[in-house]
This record gives C-alpha cells, sequence and structure tokens, in this order.
C-alpha cells in the first residue's frame, strides 16, 4: 500500500515537472504579454483621450473613443498571449459566442444601458455642464459614461441615472443659463414707472444677471391687494440658487430706499348693523 502511494506521488511529481518545463515558460511569457498589453494599453488611451480633447471633442465621445483604443490594444496583446501558449483562437471564439449568448440574456439591462449610453453620446441630447430635467430628477450634468450619467445639485449632491432611463423618455435641457421666475408685489398705489426702473438698476448693477439675453420685467398680476411685477433675467446656471437670494435682497432694500411700498395680503372687515360683512 505504501509502495503504491509512493508510485503515485512519483508520478504526480514527474507530471507536473513535464508540464511545468513544457508549459512553464510559456506561461511566465505570456503573463509578461499581459501585463505589458495592459500598461501600453492604459498609455495609448490616456495619450488618445488627450489628443481627442485637443482637437475640441466632445469629452463622452473623446472618452469612449480612449476606451476603445485600450479594448483594442488590450485584446491585440490578448492574442499574442494565447498564441504563445498554443491555444486555437476559433474554437475559443465560437465557445465565447454560444456563452455569449446566454450572457446576453442574463444581463439586458446592463446592456441597454450600453447602447442607451452609445445613442445619448453620438446623438447629443445634453452637453456636460448643461442644466437638465429628466425622469423626476433634474441637475447639472457632470458625467456621461456608458452605463450611466450623473447630475450634480447646488446641495452638493449627485444623482446617478441609468441612462436606459434617459433614453424615450421626456428631456427638457436648459442649456448652460437659466431664467430666474421673481415675482414682487406692489401697491396699487405705488408709481409703477418708478418701480420698474428700480428694478431694471438692481439687475444692471447685478453681477450675476445677465444682460444677454435681455431680462424680461412687467406687470403681470392684478391682485386683490397688490400689483404683482414679474422679474426674470437669465443667470449661469452656477449662479442660479444664490442669485435668487441677492436679488431678493436687493429689491427689498432698494424699495425702502425709494418708498416703494411692498404690499401684503389685506382683508377689509365692516360691522354693519351688528353684523360682520367681510
Amino acid at each position: 500500500m505504501n509502495s503504491l502511494s509512493l508510485e503515485t506521488v512519483e508520478h504526480t511529481k514527474r507530471t507536473l515537472i513535464d508540464v511545468a518545463i513544457r508549459y512553464g515558460p510559456r506561461l511566465i511569457v505570456a503573463v509578461i504579454i499581459l501585463l505589458l498589453g495592459g500598461l501600453v494599453a492604459r498609455r495609448i488611451g490616456r495619450f488618445a483621450y488627450r489628443w481627442f480633447t485637443k482637437l475640441e471633442l466632445d469629452q463622452p465621445m473623446g472618452r469612449l473613443l480612449g476606451r476603445v483604443l485600450t479594448v483594442i490594444v488590450f485584446m491585440v496583446f490578448l492574442t499574442m498571449a494565447l498564441q504563445n501558449l498554443g491555444i486555437e483562437l476559433l474554437p475559443l471564439f465560437a465557445s465565447l459566442g454560444v456563452a455569449g449568448v446566454g450572457v446576453g440574456l442574463a444581463a439586458q439591462g446592463v446592456l441597454g444601458n450600453l447602447v442607451a449610453g452609445l445613442t445619448i453620446i453620438f446623438t447629443k441630447p445634453f452637453r456636460i455642464g448643461e442644466w437638465v430635467s429628466m425622469v423626476g430628477v433634474e441637475g447639472q450634468v457632470e458625467a456621461i459614461d456608458l452605463f450611466s450619467t450623473t447630475l450634480s445639485h447646488p446641495d452638493r449632491s449627485q444623482v446617478i441615472v441609468p441612462n436606459r432611463k434617459i433614453v424615450g423618455e421626456v428631456l427638457h435641457n436648459y442649456g448652460k443659463l437659466r431664467q430666474l421666475d421673481l415675482l414682487v408685489g406692489v401697491a396699487y398705489s405705488t408709481d409703477l414707472q418708478k418701480a420698474l426702473t428700480v428694478v431694471r438698476d438692481i439687475l444692471v448693477r447685478s453681477s450675476r444677471t445677465l444682460k444677454d439675453p435681455e431680462p424680461v420685467i412687467g406687470v403681470t398680476v392684478l391682485g386683490d391687494s397688490s400689483i404683482g411685477i414679474a422679474i426674470k433675467p437669465w443667470v449661469a446656471v452656477p449662479d442660479y440658487v444664490v442669485a435668487i437670494g441677492e436679488l431678493n435682497q436687493a429689491i427689498v432694500e432698494s424699495f425702502r430706499t425709494h418708498r416703494i411700498e411692498i404690499a401684503v395680503p389685506q382683508r377689509e372687515v365692516r360691522i354693519v348693523s351688528g353684523t360682520v360683512a367681510a
């Protein structure tokens, strides 16, 4: 029994040594080829991305082309490594194709995001830096990747939207500008021309409001106790929230300086013959 065990161990050792002698150098060379391929592919991908950026190509498109080039270069080195090991590629590719069908069926969501990402990159319904509203969320576009789109909010939070949720849905693209929608109510006794002039001066002095497009200012509401003046200037997307606070404060202070009354809700109550009539 002991002699049989020793013979088995010796046979296993001889087999392993034979395999190591036969395939060891090839395996080492294949690993070196793969490591070198990964390094070269990353370097070429980064160089290509920088080059596409210098050509003023869209960032998502440049990133996509850089990744495609990286994959192509790595596949070349992978083919060299497999050939060095003596693996026949045609049967391997056929097996991968059959397995790919099952993997594709199991990863329909991932593939859907990939196809949608390519659609977004090539059709360009929005670009990085623009403010968009879609599928119930909104924000500034920070990144467009193959599988998802990243939006940022003024509160520094981020929303990651799967690309398949975007394609085919209604999308509101504000671009890189946003229009404020402010409303201030003044008393009916107010000199409207004076009030409008004060508002225009505020917008002219503001460093955040744009002069082109020209801001929209006018009387829009005749309320029960006030006249509503709409103030709709354009601002850059990053200035949207800050501009609202600054302009509201400036309007209050300027109206006080010029003695323009900001109307508040009022209700007149009359007492007639012991009853209350509103």
